[in-house]
């Protein structure tokens, strides 16, 4: 039997499955009445979890469009009408437009920092290795095994000391010293060509040099994940920033979605405010979706 006929015996649904060669089911697999009854199976039980996913996002976005009556009185989960001009004038009205702008600062510095320390702490282990550097290493993975709220009152008293309060500074430097991020960034760098960077010391240039112009060029990939993961994380983040900003005319989103709790705020403009904040990582995660998958492939899988 031809290949063509394979597939039009197999149907639209398998037919993607044929030239597939490695993974749990591959194309020779689905030949079977059994595999495919389990394929089946599988994306019905993703789809199942892809539905209970969602429905909060989901719920959130319609319930912005009822007012306070028909949200308490309705049990329809779909508003009467979708009216744009109510969340217009609840951003409005709450001056989200402020506290987007107080994260997106928080969020740019926390990407460099994130970058450019985590890189420079794994360029170090991964390529420099100076002496000492396994036992600097081991404190880095052993910092995994200790939740970040223990040493946030030690973190906090710090930063009241050296003057740093009411600063985005103290939040760039927390994302700067992240021992995930200095792992992924040293695995990567790990399967760099040597002879590269051999070259690069031939023609004169320095440590900081090929970092900047070897390292970070043919480290896009982990780069790109390193920054998605920093962008979600400073976004969401809200302990730090509520113990630093609050108060201080610099609170982030997060911060500010808290604070409502001691505002006589309606729960539609509590959902509404949740909707804004929720809506950049969504979009950050819908469009770069694909970099973030191949990107942890490449600085996870070693040979």
């Amino acid at each position: 039997m031809s290949k063509k006929n394979v597939k039009k015996k197999q149907g639209w649904f398998f037919n993607k499955y044929e030239d597939k060669k490695d993974g749990v089911i591959r194309g020779y697999d689905v030949r079977s009445t059994k595999v495919k009854i389990l394929c089946i199976l599988i994306m019905i039980l993703c789809f199942a979890f892809v539905l209970v996913s969602i429905f909060p996002v989901i719920w959130v976005f319609l319930a912005s469009f009822k007012d306070i009556k028909e949200f308490t009185r309705e049990v329809s989960i779909l508003p009467k009408k979708f009216d744009f001009s109510k969340i217009k004038t609840t951003w409005n009205a709450l001056k989200f437009q402020k506290y987007y702008m107080n994260s997106l600062i928080s969020v740019a510095g926390s990407v460099v920092f994130a970058v450019i320390f985590n890189g420079l702490l794994a360029y170090g282990f991964a390529i420099l290795r100076p002496k000492g550097y396994k036992v600097a290493f081991g404190l880095v993975m052993w910092s995994l095994l200790i939740p970040a709220t223990t040493s946030i009152v030690a973190v906090f008293r710090n930063i009241n000391m050296v003057g740093l309060s009411s600063s985005f500074l103290p939040l760039w430097l927390a994302f700067g010293a992240n021992a995930f991020y200095v792992i992924l960034f040293k695995e990567f760098f790990q399967e760099i060509p040597k002879e590269l960077l051999e070259a690069a010391k031939l023609d004169g240039a320095g440590v900081l040099k090929v970092f900047s112009s070897i390292m970070i060029p043919l480290s896009k990939p982990i780069i790109m994940v390193v920054v998605i993961f920093a962008i979600t994380a400073a976004w969401s983040d809200f302990l730090l920033p509520y113990l630093v900003l609050n108060g201080s005319g610099k609170e982030t989103v997060m911060v500010k979605l808290f604070s409502f709790n001691d505002t006589p705020t309606d729960a539609v403009s509590v959902l509404r405010a949740a909707l804004f904040a929720i809506i950049p990582p969504t979009i950050l995660f819908a469009v770069f979706q694909k970099q973030i998958t191949d990107g942890a492939t490449a600085g996870a899988v070693k040979g």
